[in-house]
């Protein structure tokens, strides 16, 4: 058994960040209860690849640990999670995606198919559009409205883009800052204020907080990196991610509220969505998207996880 480790921690979000700060706390968490004997080394704003390259990395054990939402093109059943207008709050979101809740461990279940340990999770935000140019009747789901967005390269989001009437463009996350600021696309969907605070605050003139998606990250090790440490390792990495998992859901509405202000004050307009109007969108897609992401993924698998998770 190993005596001492230092492993790499891939994360999304650049340093300075909510994400960043409390991977560090983590990290230094870890170090005191091991006697510095299990070093984390941080590696933030994707220094290792994109999450859907550093989530193949995990499983084959080129890179040791990551906080990053799963990558449905590893394993398309982890559209599942991302099912948009699956949850329509905090309260509900942390019933459903708490340890031990249903689909909490169904997620499980996938990352370990790819020999890769949950150790804990980050919830980060209900998601939202952004856009660089004012589009007329943005937030009605029953216009089309002509301008395009750029998605992420996933089924699920794609569909909820063309069906609440915008149009779907899927590109790399990479890819996206560049597609905004030349006019390829007149926005971006698959994020939250937080993340376009972060990474596109330059080209975005308008937020539209319409809850499309609750964005769930998780803290992930390589199994047999995990394997490799001692029992008193393991638990003092498990008990550093409880307490990292427990602190971000007591934060996490109010960082929400806190990167939506970051982005008026950088000179975004906030535009009002009412819950009748959030209601109006989780009503289209649920009738017109579910149904194709829930077959895609095997519809007897998908409606068991989804029956069990009370949705």
């Amino acid at each position: 058994m190993a005596e001492a480790a230092t492993l790499m921690l891939s994360h999304v979000r650049p340093e300075g960040t909510a994400i960043d700060n409390d991977a560090r706390v983590f990290a230094e968490e870890v170090a005191e209860a091991t006697d510095g004997a299990v070093n984390i080394r941080l590696f933030p704003a994707s220094a290792l690849g994109d999450y859907t390259t550093v989530q193949e990395g995990l499983s084959i054990g080129s890179v040791d640990m990551a906080v990053q939402p799963p990558s449905s093109e590893v394993d398309r059943r982890f559209q599942l999670a991302y099912l948009p207008y699956l949850v329509q709050s905090w309260e509900d979101a942390e019933k459903t995606f708490t340890a031990g809740a249903p689909l909490r461990e169904t997620v499980e279940e996938l990352y370990a198919e790819q020999d890769i340990h949950v150790l804990g999770a980050w919830p980060v935000y209900f998601g939202g559009i952004a856009l660089n140019t004012e589009v007329e009747n943005a937030t009605n789901p029953h216009v089309e409205k002509s301008a395009k967005l750029r998605v992420p390269p996933m089924k699920s989001f794609q569909l909820t883009a063309d069906n609440i009437g915008y149009i779907a463009s899927p590109l790399p996350f990479s890819d996206a800052f560049t597609a905004i600021q030349t006019g390829v696309v007149d926005g971006i969907m698959g994020s939250g204020a937080e993340g376009y605070y972060a990474s596109f605050r330059d080209v975005t003139e308008y937020y539209l907080p319409l809850n499309t998606h609750f964005e769930m990250w998780y803290l992930l090790i390589n199994q047999p990196a995990y394997d490799s440490l001692t029992e008193d390792q393991q638990a003092a990495l498990s008990e550093a991610a409880k307490r990292f998992e427990e602190d971000r859901w007591e934060t996490a509405e109010a960082d929400q509220a806190r990167n939506e202000k970051l982005l008026e004050e950088a000179g975004a307009t906030i535009i009002p969505v009412s819950d009748e109007q959030i209601a109006e969108h989780a009503e289209i897609v649920r009738e017109t998207v579910w149904p194709v992401i829930i077959d895609d993924i095997g519809s007897e698998w998908a409606n068991d996880v989804l029956d069990r998770a009370g949705r």
